[in-house]
């Protein structure tokens, strides 16, 4: 039985809880990668990670899924949260963490993009984001373990593919419209297209820059991208 078949919860946000909680890769991968899952990294994420899924998604109402790449073991392992650090996390979320104090380049975008779509309130009744492998991978690099993608190495996305349709299945059935999904970034598009066709996950995909390289290199022009998400999500 898929680990992703017995998802409980009375609302869109305890699934999501129990979700990512209960979350294990248990297939292969290439030599000199691992998995973790970054939502157990901490022992105080879960409890965090709670009360801002009990705060935004206490309903059982559709959304529109915004989609990854995979989790780093250093973002979402403190607030349990994708693309949202501590400082977003109190400032737009109204959710204190007193034990870290952590800065996401990605989320800077991101939460930006949240005020100019009404605040996080709004956002996240209409958005839900989440990743096809919703689990941190990292790699050995001359003995020093760093962050990876699921794409990064051919071998690694044959070893994962199969996991991470079964893994966008379970997100759809928390309440997913899937008459639209939205991408991030244009690689993480092309093995996207890969799975919708294998598994028909969505009717369109629309892709949209990935917010690190906004923020990184096309912070000018933030305004103009701020407008492009909120139009496409709108849309």
């Amino acid at each position: 039985m898929s680990q992703f078949e017995l998802l409980q919860g009375n609302t869109f946000g305890e699934r999501v809880v129990n979700f990512n909680l209960g979350l294990r890769y248990d297939g292969p991968l290439p030599e000199g990668f691992r998995v973790i899952n970054p939502f157990l990294d901490n022992p105080d994420t879960p409890s965090v990670m709670r009360q801002f899924y009990d705060r935004f998604y206490a309903d059982n109402q559709q959304r529109r899924m915004l989609i990854g790449i995979n989790p780093s073991r250093h973002g979402a392992a403190v607030t349990g949260v994708p693309f949202t650090d501590t400082k977003r996390l109190e400032s737009d979320c109204g959710i204190s963490v007193p034990w870290a104090h952590t800065h996401e380049v990605s989320s800077v975008f991101v939460y930006d993009m949240i005020r100019a779509y009404g605040g996080a309130e709004a956002f996240y009744r209409d958005i839900y984001i989440n990743s096809p492998f919703p689990l941190a991978i990292v790699r050995d690099k001359n003995g020093k373990e760093v962050n990876a993608n699921y794409y990064d190495d051919k071998a690694l996305f044959a070893d994962v593919e199969d996991f991470m349709i079964e893994s966008m299945r379970a997100h759809i059935a928390l309440g997913i419209d899937t008459r639209k999904g939205f991408v991030l970034g244009k690689k993480n598009r092309t093995f996207l297209d890969k799975l919708n066709k294998r598994a028909q996950l969505f009717d369109e995909l629309i892709t949209l820059e990935h917010p690190r390289y906004i923020q990184q290199y096309k912070s000018k022009d933030k305004p103009f991208y701020i407008d492009k998400y909120i139009r496409e999500l709108r849309g």
